[in-house]
């Protein structure tokens, strides 16, 4: 995986990243979700870097990447300090703005990322994911039970790390596979190296935080912005996985929650289930390119 790019550590303020790089042209930052690593974008990232300069990190608490001591508020593993992570990390290779591409967690700290720091940001996409501030405020019975992984990794430490550090490899693959299409399978080197790095006893602490920040501090911020009317202005793309549906809140279309927070928003959905950047690669990419090369330079 990933033929023909670098690997590099960078040091930030807060912690070290471990990411890849490889490409020419205007920078696209890559972010993951949860319980993966960088590798979910094995099959993405190759053919963006014919066309830009990609970069693709493992998050703070995941991967190969530094694990922060945790703080009682759980800002550490706030949006807004992971990404703060990634704008230190983009000017450390030379880079000042950048478009960002995320998916589940890492969709999160992209849009984080371009309400902080909307200078930085020349597009946002999103994948399968919408604010933090309206998933649990669309959360029904349904999607308590589709996520029941929200508030079971927001308890309080150490109740869920000991649960998942008795079997670890076998909580994220049944997590992932839950989540994908019927009959989808995972790339086995990508499970490998999942598995390897989520079985780390101080990135499953590190991850739960990331779900504690989700339930307080994340959320607060969403409010913050909402409240005062902070949106995101740069182009946006938002794709969904179609094949399991996108709970958005009874009635309200996908787009249509994005266009509450983002002045100009397009997308649709994949034939997908949740891990777009796995189950159609090609039909991504087809997406992001065109949207990627908009307006650029």
């Amino acid at each position: 995986m990933f033929d023909g790019f670098e690997t590099h550590r960078i040091r930030t303020a807060e912690t070290e990243i471990n990411l890849r790089l490889a490409g020419e042209g205007p920078p696209v930052l890559l972010l993951h979700g949860y319980p993966q690593t960088h590798a979910c974008w094995h099959a993405v990232a190759p053919q963006l870097s014919g066309a830009f300069s990609v970069v693709v990190p493992d998050l703070r608490g995941y991967g190969d990447s530094g694990c922060p001591a945790s703080d009682p508020e759980h800002q550490a593993y706030s949006k807004r300090a992971m990404a703060n992570d990634m704008v230190e990390v983009m000017a450390a290779l030379g880079f000042e703005t950048f478009a960002v591409v995320g998916h589940d967690r890492g969709a999160r700290v992209a849009y984080r990322l371009t309400l902080d720091h909307p200078q930085r940001v020349t597009h946002l996409a999103s994948l399968d994911v919408v604010t933090t501030l309206d998933m649990w405020e669309a959360t029904d019975k349904a999607r308590a039970i589709g996520g029941f992984h929200w508030p079971f990794l927001a308890q309080p430490a150490p109740f869920p790390e000991k649960l998942i550090g008795g079997d670890p490899e076998y909580f994220a693959e049944w997590l992932m596979q839950r989540w994908a299409a019927d009959g989808f399978q995972f790339n086995a080197a990508c499970m490998t190296e999942y598995k390897r790095c989520f079985a780390k006893p101080e990135v499953i602490h590190a991850t739960c935080e990331d779900y504690r920040a989700g339930a307080t501090i994340d959320m607060e911020l969403d409010l913050a912005d909402r409240q005062a009317g902070r949106r995101i202005t740069c182009p946006m793309l938002f794709l969904w996985g179609g094949l399991r549906g996108f709970g958005g809140g009874a009635g309200t279309a996908p787009l249509d929650i994005w266009r509450a927070w983002a002045d100009d928003v397009s997308g649709g959905p994949l034939p997908t289930g949740h891990f777009l950047p796995e189950e159609a690669p090609d039909d991504l990419v087809a997406r992001l390119k065109p949207f990627l090369s908009a307006g650029k330079a």
